[in-house]
This record gives C-alpha cells, structure tokens and sequence, in this order.
C-alpha cells in the first residue's frame, strides 16, 4: 500500500466518491490508486475550469464535497476561477493538487511553482502534505475543513507521498462538530425589530435558508408581519416554482437595486451578507441599503439557518400550520411567435421546465425574465454563477447531473461566457449526461456594452467594439457542439425554438439548442 492508496481510502470511507480529474505525470500514481477502487467514479474535464466548476456543481446539489485532481501549480491556476465561484458559492471541494516530489523542488524544474501561494485566495484551508504518514491525517483534516463550515480546501500531494509506503489505517468517517445552537438573543432582538419597524422590513435567505422547507418558515414570516423577502443577486441554489415561496432577487443593476430596497429601514440576513454593487461607479455608492438602515444577522453560514427561522417565526407568535400563499397558476401571455428574442425563450423554457429539474444559470444579460417567471414553473432547483467569474455554467451543469442522475438539467448560457469552458460539453457527451444546453448566441458581450454605459460612455469606436462583440468571424455552436459529441441544433424562430426544446425535454442525453437572437 502506498501513500496514493491510503488518500484514496480515507476518500471513499468519508463518502467522497467522485473525482473530477484533469491530471499530470505527478499524479499518475494516484491515477494508479484510483484504477483499484471502481466505487469512485472519475470523470475527465479538458480543461481544468471544466474541473472546478463541475465540482462546484456537484456539491451544490448534494451538500457534499466531490475530490478534484489538478496538475502542479499551472492546473490549479487554470482552475482558479471557478474555485472562487465555488469559493462565493460556500460549498464544500477538495481540491487535491500533485506536485513534484519534495526532493526535487530545490532544482526548479519548469513546472515548480508556488502553490500554496496560488491556492490561498481561491481556498480557505490549504494544506501541503508531508509524506506518506502524514496523508490520512491530512486528508481527514481537508474532509473536516471541506464541511464545517461548507468551504474549499486544497490539499497538496508531492509525488513521493503519493507513491511513498505506507501503512494501512484504521477507516471511520471524521467526526464533524455539531452546528452551533440557535442564537436566542438575535431571535429575540429581531422579533422586537420586525415588531417596531412598521413593516419596513427586509430578510435575503441564502444557503439553506433558500431550500424548500425553510422557505415555508421565511414566508410565513413575511406573509405575518409584512415583511419582504429577497434572495441574493448571484443565488448559490434556491428551491423554485409553483407552491413554494417566491423571494424577489435583487437586480444587479445599481440603480434598480437601491430602489428595490430604497424603503428597507431593517434588513435581516439569514446566511447571507448584506448587498452591495457589483463595481464601484462614478458618482454612485457601494451599498446598496440607504443609509440609516439596520443590518442585522439571525443566522450565518455554517448555522442552523432553518432553526433560527423557526425559533423566529415562535417568538413572533406566528402558528407553524400558517398557510403562505404561493404562486400556483402561469401568468396568462400568448405564445410568443416569429422571431426568436431572449424574453421569448425565458417564456418557453419556464412553461416548458420539467418538474424536479435543475436549471443553471449564466445567460447574463439574456433571459433575465427568466427568474420571475420561474415562480410558477414546475417545482425545480436554480442557481447560478456566484463569484461573477464568467465559465461556471457548462462545468456547473455537468456537475449537477453527474450529482443527479434522473433529473433533467437545463443550463442557460452566454455565448461569450460558455467559450471559456466550452470542452465541458465533451464532457457532457462521455458521461451520456441529460444536460439541455441552450445558448443565447447575440455575439457579443452586451453585459460590457451596458457597463460602458454605467461608467459614463456612451458611444464606442471600432477599436472597443472589437472588444466586446464577437463577430467576424461569427461562433459556430452547433459545429462546437457536434465536433465534441453533442448533438445540436440553431434556431432564430420562436416556433424552431420550441420545438427543439420539446424534442430536447423529451429524450435523455446532452443536447444543445443555439438560439440565435
């Protein structure tokens, strides 16, 4: 038994039983431990984006971490970004990065990098490990890390650890801290806040507090004592559709945010922090509150955000049999017909939706509509990119389906965002994952088009535009699709449109429609 063996062991004993890989010749002894143990299921992304941002997607739908495999300090780097979407997510990952062996650092070999250094702004525990005894412990201690309280954590596996001797250990799961008790002096606080605000009160649900079950609480809070519920701008995972309660989700432009909230003299997070503008603007502030408004926190991460609701709604008097009204019955619009726009497909694919689906979501500046419209879809989970780093939708996808074998996965995306990580579709087609792809191909950047505008300028040259539109020569996406094993079709029409997505809904496997708009 050696070093690679033990990890692997110490994995599987603590129910981490994917591996999302994209691995180098320092790994390949942990490759070789992998080979012995079929009940860990590894899956290939092409590139390392693909690799973190499946993983962000896997623990997002089940809550717990899936194991990454990068390659030395230039493969983390190429994954950092959907780290840190994972990061602003608050899942639990393991990332486990090969490096050289401990030995050959001294000679700086071309790969030799620091990688503590790149891993610690994108993680929030990183350790090195120190050689064959030290892995089980090490790798218990990441597992700890990775789920009290849900974060990123990196282990890094020099070569001689990985293939070192090592003894065999005794396996158990590691013993994982209990949440900490309901805070009953916040409770207390905010009852008497939400009793003398006259009904100007806020509450942004994130994390937990965004499931189905704790939803029914927040809502009957709000539904009691008027209070107005919200969820966050980028949403981490919120359980959506008919009969449950519907948060409004506070826009991402400046403006409109602060006039959403603009009458909030108390704002009360549970699992979230309070809003703030995505970027700093001229002449605009940051937050997003109006001044004179009271932050206040029932319950963080980590805590028992469906508790602290709970022992909310009971200090306020409110029954737990309260009824809250939820959206049930479709808005009455006509089909949209001729040609294709975004709002027209937000439309079709709310109607269209599966029940228990998984919708993911980066069209960006497309199919905003799509969340309001989603109250009264089928009942399904949502969520989205959560640290603004574009690329997370294809990986996030294929993560969630790898999480949820049997449940239909519907990611809506950019055209400009999905070439980041666009080898994730062959991914998609390896794994026969049921994932409809829906592209809103408007070629360009138009999220960018709008922040010209934001930062005061309001008409561009041709030496900006070449930078933010991606015309000449024109994305080909079903050519992409195919040429990765994807089967695709285009679409410019609202009728082509629906069709494709009742073809897609009705038959398993990757699929993806190019909505041209």
């Amino acid at each position: 038994m050696n070093g690679a063996d033990v990890l692997c062991d110490v994995l599987l004993a603590n129910d981490v039983n994917v591996c999302f890989a994209n691995p180098g010749t320092s790994e390949m002894h942990f490759v070789a431990a992998l080979d012995r143990k079929p009940e860990m299921r590894c899956v290939l992304g092409l590139a390392e984006g693909v690799v973190t941002g499946a993983a962000d997607g896997y623990a997002r739908m089940t809550d717990r971490p899936a194991a990454t495999l990068l390659h030395t300090g230039p493969g983390l780097a190429n994954g950092l970004a959907n780290m840190h979407n994972a990061r602003r997510a608050r899942v639990p990952m393991i990332n486990i990065v090969g490096d050289h062996a401990s030995y050959h650092l001294a000679l700086d070999a071309p790969l030799t990098s620091d990688i503590e250094g790149l891993a610690a702004p994108m993680s929030n525990w990183v350790r090195r490990i120190a050689g064959p005894a030290d892995i089980a412990p090490a790798a218990q201690e990441a597992i700890r890390a990775s789920l009290t309280p849900p974060s990123v954590t990196t282990l890094i596996l020099p070569a001689d650890a990985a293939w070192g001797e090592a003894s065999p250990v005794r396996l158990a799961k590691v013993d994982l801290p209990a949440p900490p008790a309901v805070n009953m002096d916040a409770v207390r606080e905010i009852a008497e806040a939400v009793r003398g605000a006259s009904g100007r009160v806020g509450m942004i649900v994130r994390g937990q507090a965004a499931r189905a079950d704790a939803l029914e609480i927040a809502g009957q809070i709000a539904q009691a004592r008027g209070v107005r519920l919200f969820s966050e701008v980028l949403i981490a995972r919120i359980q959506r559709g008919r009969g449950r309660v519907a948060p409004t989700r506070i826009p991402y432009p400046i403006d409109a945010a602060r006039a959403l909230l603009a009458d909030i003299d108390v704002l009360i997070l549970i699992g979230a922090r309070e809003p703030v503008a995505f970027f700093a603007y001229p002449g605009k502030p940051g937050r997003l509150v109006q001044d004179g408004c009271e932050i206040m926190t029932l319950a963080a991460h980590g805590e028992d955000l469906k508790a602290a609701l709970a022992a909310l709604r009971d200090e306020l008097g409110i029954k737990p049999s309260q009824h809250f009204a939820a959206a049930s019955i479709f808005p009455d619009e006509p089909t949209p017909s001729g040609k294709l726009t975004d709002d027209a497909m937000a439309l079709s694919v709310a109607r269209k939706l599966p029940d228990n689906a998984i919708v993911c979501d980066e069209a960006v500046t497309s199919a905003r509509r799509y969340f309001a419209l989603s109250a009264f879809a089928a009942p399904h989970d949502y969520m989205m990119g959560t640290g603004g780093s574009i690329g997370g939708g294809i990986p996030m996808a294929t993560g969630a389906a790898i999480a949820c074998p049997g449940r239909k996965v519907v990611n809506l995306e950019a055209d400009g965002s999905g070439m980041y990580t666009v080898q994730g579709l062959w991914t998609q087609a390896r794994e026969k994952l049921d994932v409809v792809s829906i592209v809103f191909s408007n070629r360009t950047y138009a999220i960018l088009h709008g922040e010209m505008r934001n930062v005061g300028v309001n008409s561009i040259g041709e030496n900006a535009r070449r930078m933010l539109d991606l015309d000449q020569p024109a994305l080909d996406w079903v050519a992409l699709a195919n040429g990765m094993g994807v089967e695709a079709a285009r679409a410019d029409t609202c009728e082509r449109f629906d069709a494709l997505l009742d073809s897609a809904m009705s038959r398993p496997g990757p699929f993806l429609i190019e909505a041209v708009i």
